[in-house]
């Protein structure tokens, strides 16, 4: 197969390298390999027979008139020339893209066959319980149990339920508190009769966990105390049940709840926070027949650190104590995120199966961090100008200026009676500039700066304050 190289003078050296052992010519095209047209491109092909073209990454014009012309299939390679080695041997075995980059279109195919082989370990799973086709324990996916504090003051509970669930919690769990009574919480479960899903009523009060037996599917949390008052109706009920230590040790519990007729039994040994006890807690958590339940969430509302690293390494603890239901919950705006993290934790210890280490799965948690630095060739220049101080002075557009704000995944721009909506920032550069609304070259850097952290903002589930550091 002969391959035709386009790249610019920066990056020659590492494509040629790349290209060491393919029938591959490698072609400068001008200084920057992203500026190629297509006429170009259609000037090289014709000059001989190649059976693939594959351009750089970084390419934003579009080669379909190559394609129709000269008959060769122009394909996106890596964005990053560096990238080029791990995408050449591949050529046999996959077809690379036209319109996404080698590196996104590999990393897309890689997390899709990661998550259809998740899907493939659940399908096959032997469990210890299923509720409402949810498969607990066995060798089942380790499930996420997502809490709802306060349910009964919730305005608008059963959309608040579907949107846990659509962020993969597994089980959804609805909290009372001390001023909520069995008339709440029998509220509560009556107006999500319409939900597929599982759900746990948690509260250690009998009147409270009576009331939620008509629907709930899961009890958090029995003990001695409240066992010889409502174990017997848990049973009846066929309601499965997360046990706890009290005065009397998990495992008397376990046998009280069991002596109370309830047949799906959860040990909960009781995760504390880090500072009260982290480590000696896990050691606690016993080699028992039952399932697992691992109190996540207990540690990462109480530690000041972004949750996903956090929530990522509880989830490995989690699966070597061999934990069947782990919790967490959105409490605070730094656990924002904190359900999908987890269930992507879950699915991450899916596929860990005989593998040292959760890496290389095809899925991850890395979100500003990179996996691997990109190595670029070194910028080429004669003469360095050191930037001068912006002043303190502000010119004003004629135009008008522009107050920027986030709502509801939007970024908008709004000036005089009109705002401007988007999802993309350069969209809505692309689109003020279009319309005359801007006239200064520092006013639109400025735009295009605030525009872009506004997006950002979005991205990363931050507040936006125009003007502000992000």
């Amino acid at each position: 197969m002969r391959i035709l190289l386009p790249t610019g003078k920066a990056t020659y050296s590492l494509v040629k390298d790349a290209a060491r052992g393919f029938d591959a010519d490698v072609v400068v095209t001008g200084e920057i390999a992203s500026f190629l047209s297509p006429s170009q491109l259609t000037g090289l092909v014709m000059q001989e027979r190649y059976d693939m073209v594959i351009v750089t990454g970084m390419s934003t014009a579009s080669f379909d008139g190559v394609e129709r012309e000269t008959g060769v299939p122009v394909y996106l390679g890596p964005r990053h020339a560096a990238d080029l080695p791990l995408i050449l041997p591949m050529l046999d075995e996959i077809t690379l893209s036209r319109s996404l980059p080698a590196d996104e279109f590999l990393a897309k195919k890689k997390k899709e066959e990661a998550m259809r082989l998740v899907e493939e370990y659940e399908e096959r799973a032997i469990p210890e319980y299923i509720f409402r086709s949810t498969k607990i324990g066995g060798n089942s996916r380790m499930k996420v149990l997502a809490e709802i504090m306060d349910a009964h003051k919730e305005p608008d509970l059963p959309a608040r339920v579907e949107a846990f669930f659509l962020m993969g919690a597994d089980i959804v769990d609805l909290g009372f508190g001390f001023d909520a009574g069995p008339d709440d919480v029998a509220r509560c479960f009556e107006g999500l009769c319409d939900i597929p899903g599982p759900l746990a009523v948690d509260t250690q009060d009998p009147a409270l966990i009576s009331a939620a037996l008509a629907r709930a599917d899961l009890v958090l949390s029995l003990q001695e105390e409240n066992i010889p008052v409502v174990g017997e109706e848990v049973g009846s009920a066929g309601v499965a049940a997360v046990i706890v230590p009290g005065q009397k040790t998990l495992e008397e519990n376990m046998r009280l709840a069991e002596r109370a007729g309830i047949s799906c039994i959860i040990a909960d040994p009781l995760l504390q926070p880090v500072g009260s006890g982290l480590a000696e807690s896990l050691c606690n958590f016993p080699d028992i027949e039952c399932p697992l339940f691992f109190g996540a969430g207990n540690v990462t509302e109480l530690i000041d650190a972004d949750s996903i690293g956090i929530n990522a390494l509880l989830a490995g603890l989690a699966y070597e104590l061999g934990a069947s239901l782990i919790f967490t919950s959105e409490h605070s705006d730094k656990t924002a995120g904190s359900i999908r993290e987890m269930r992507q934790a879950t699915e991450m210890m899916t596929l860990l199966g005989g593998r040292p280490y959760p890496k290389d799965l095809g899925i991850d948690l890395l979100v500003l961090k990179e996996k691997r630095k990109r190595r670029e060739p070194p910028l080429v220049y004669e003469h360095v100008v050191e930037a001068d101080t912006m002043p303190k002075e502000i010119v004003y557009d004629p135009c008008g200026n522009f107050r920027i704000g986030t709502e509801g995944g939007y970024i908008v721009a709004v000036i005089e009676d009109k705002a401007y909506r988007g999802c993309r920032w350069e969209d809505l550069f692309f689109t003020v500039l279009k319309d005359g609304r801007v006239s200064l070259m520092d006013h639109a850097a400025y735009l295009g700066k605030e525009l872009y952290k506004a997006e950002l903002a979005i991205r990363f589930d931050r507040s936006f304050e125009q003007d502000g550091t992000f």
